[in-house]
Formats: structure tokens, C-alpha cells, sequence
């Protein structure tokens, strides 16, 4: 995809976080930290012209990358996922998708990691809707480290930036983002 849809799919993500992700009141974040606003990338995520969206950006971002899966922690990168599976494909450029639980799975198959088998040395790309710390992120990082898998690096819609590039980058993680969040109006 040619970068000028790219920059025109980057203004409509924009516009849609910006009318229909974000909420002003007084938040407290899943890192702990409070907050004047709250971005819930889910909203958007969820939507067909969001999914696309999203997922168009981002298949964009890793064309170029070796990697053998994409996924993230859930909830935040379950539709991203989806959506980057199924466009995937659709573009001829598969790429297998995978989801990281909080906590390893106590019945079934027992597994913290979900998805296609990832092997030893497979190289991923993590995702996630918005990064604040990079908390789940970094929970991510250490599932995946526990069965062999390197990272390449995260991806986020948005970084709040309150730390989570600096505290990936102290596990080894590049953080990327669709949008920082002085690119919208918060």
C-alpha cells in the first residue's frame, strides 16, 4: 500500500479516536496512574472502519519486517489481531496471529500463549491499543520469553508517553505508535 492511503487512513483513524475513543472525567489507568482522559482503543477496534483501519496501518508498518506472528496482550490487542489476520490474508501477505493471557491457562492445554504453535526463535511483532508504561506490553514480552520467542518489537495506536518507550526499551523492546499522543486533540 502506497504511503499517501497511509497518511489518509492516519487522518481517519484520528478523527475517529478523537470523536468516538475519548472520554474526559477523572480515570484511573490499568497502570495505576490517574488521568484527565482515557483513551479506549477498543471502541474503535471494534469497528469495521477502525479494524481496517488499524490493521491497514499496521500491516503497513511491518511489510518490511522478518517476522513469523503478530499478537499482543489481551484485551487490548484481541481485535487488533483478528483484523490483522484476516486483512493479512486478503493482501496475500499472511501473517500468523497470536494472543498472550494474563495468566497461564489452569485447564485444556494449559497455555499462557494462544494461537498458532510459536516455536523457539520465532521472531514476532507484540501490539496493543493504547501504551501508558507499557505494563502489559512487558507481561507480554516475559510469556513470550518463557517459551523461546524474540521479540522484534511493539506497536500501539497510541503512546500516552508516561514511560512505556523507556521502560520497553530496558527489556530490549522498540516501541512504534500510530500516533503519540500530542498528535491528538486530548
Amino acid at each position: 500500500m502506497e504511503n499517501k492511503n497511509i497518511i489518509e487512513f492516519k487522518k481517519q483513524l484520528a478523527a475517529l479516536l478523537e470523536k468516538e475513543a475519548l472520554r474526559r472525567g477523572n480515570f484511573v489507568l490499568s497502570s495505576g496512574k490517574t488521568s484527565t482522559y482515557y483513551l479506549d482503543g477498543r471502541v474503535i477496534t471494534l469497528t469495521p472502519e477502525g479494524a481496517y483501519l488499524v490493521a491497514s496501518i499496521i500491516l503497513e508498518l511491518v511489510k518490511d519486517k522478518k517476522i513469523d506472528a503478530i499478537g499482543g496482550p489481551t484485551l487490548g490487542a484481541d481485535p487488533i489481531v483478528g483484523s490483522l489476520a484476516a486483512l493479512s490474508h486478503i493482501n496475500k501477505f499472511p501473517l500468523k496471529t497470536f494472543i498472550v493471557r494474563k495468566a497461564v491457562k489452569g485447564h485444556g492445554m494449559q497455555k499462557q500463549v494462544e494461537g498458532p504453535l510459536l516455536k523457539p526463535g520465532s521472531r514476532v511483532v507484540i501490539v496493543d491499543d493504547v501504551a501508558t508504561t507499557g505494563k502489559a506490553l512487558i507481561e507480554a514480552k516475559e510469556a513470550l520469553d518463557n517459551i523461546g520467542v524474540v521479540i522484534d518489537s511493539a506497536i500501539v495506536i497510541v503512546d500516552r508517553k508516561e514511560g512505556a518507550v523507556e521502560n520497553l526499551a530496558n527489556v530490549g523492546v522498540r516501541l512504534e505508535s500510530i500516533f503519540k499522543i500530542e498528535e491528538l486533540r486530548v
